[in-house]
């Protein structure tokens, strides 16, 4: 459940860092502000699940519209640093608000029964309903990539003065691509603070933009299922190398570091150019038919 929740946010973040070329530092604002509305609305003011999770998503989506207002304004480094500045806004208001718990987090957050039908502290239940909003969003993704504004939003991102230049608005598709993209990671956030039953400051940290940023970039920005993959294989060495304590900061760097050097493209990315290389097959051409006899002209 965690690989596919952090895999929804890698796909996310890939929305806006493949196809639209923005790399936000800060987009672990919008998972920390969902999950923190999520369990705040399930805890304290009594909603179900559902609803819950649907005021943590809202609340992402309106934080990234308004954050999103700003950054887009600006390109490269400094669109990253604007939204990283926020990140770290959003952080200290979450260290210094009462309903967030502080460094104890928000804690004893309910599951519920979703619909009033379904009970969510079941855990087979509880993983379907995962396994729904995952694959609920990635076709939701899958759809947008596919559309007529994920291909503007590609144009935008590979050449935006020429965008300009057909009478496109690129900030409105930025900003709109931008909001989508935390509105879809504030989903995570709150699905994430149902079935961990805590928010956390964890989750706001800088350090979780810099993670889906490692998840994204080793299995292939840009790419549809890239992100997928790097969430699993992150989460997998997460889980299989917690032995090794703090050092496993150092092998993800490692990674990242060998993932930019070597093979930039990442997993999905590199599979995929290998598989363009390979030679094809090709059917040899039938022989061709004797040319015929020429004829004798009387005369000659």
């Amino acid at each position: 459940m965690k690989a596919m929740l952090f895999a929804l946010f890698a796909c996310a973040f890939n929305l806006i860092a493949g196809y639209g070329r923005l790399v936000s530092f800060g987009h672990a604002m919008f998972l920390g502000t969902a999950g923190y509305v999520c369990g705040h609305a399930a805890k304290v003011w009594g909603l179900s699940p559902e609803l819950a999770i649907l005021a943590g998503t809202g609340a992402a989506a309106l934080l990234g519209a308004a954050s999103g207002w700003l950054a887009i304004r600006r390109s490269g480094i400094y669109f990253a640093m604007v939204t990283l500045a926020f990140a770290q806004m959003i952080y200290f208001v979450a260290l210094q608000a009462r309903f967030t718990g502080g460094e104890d987090g928000l804690q004893g957050v309910p599951r519920g029964h979703l619909l009033g039908l379904v009970d969510l502290s079941v855990p087979a239940n509880l993983y379907a309903f995962v396994l729904v909003v995952f694959l609920g969003g990635f076709y939701l993704i899958m759809r947008l990539v596919g559309s007529p504004f994920g291909r503007i939003l590609k144009a935008i991102g590979d050449h935006e003065p020429r965008a300009q230049s057909l009478g496109l608005d690129t900030e409105r598709y930025k900003l709109a691509a931008f909001t989508i993209s935390a509105a879809l990671a504030g989903l995570a956030g709150s699905t994430k603070a149902i079935v961990n039953q805590i928010a956390t400051l964890t989750d706001v940290h800088w350090a979780m933009s810099g993670e889906v940023l490692l998840m994204t970039f080793l299995g292939g920005v840009g790419t549809l299922f890239g992100p997928v993959v790097g969430a699993f294989v992150v989460i997998a060495m997460q889980n299989y190398l917690a032995a090794l304590g703090q050092w496993v900061t150092v092998i993800h760097g490692l990674i990242f570091v060998l993932c930019v050097v070597a093979f930039r493209r990442g997993i999905v990315g590199e599979l995929t150019a290998l598989a363009q290389r390979r030679p094809h097959r090709t059917a040899p051409a039938p022989a061709s038919a004797p040319a015929p006899a020429a004829r004798e002209v009387p005369g000659e």
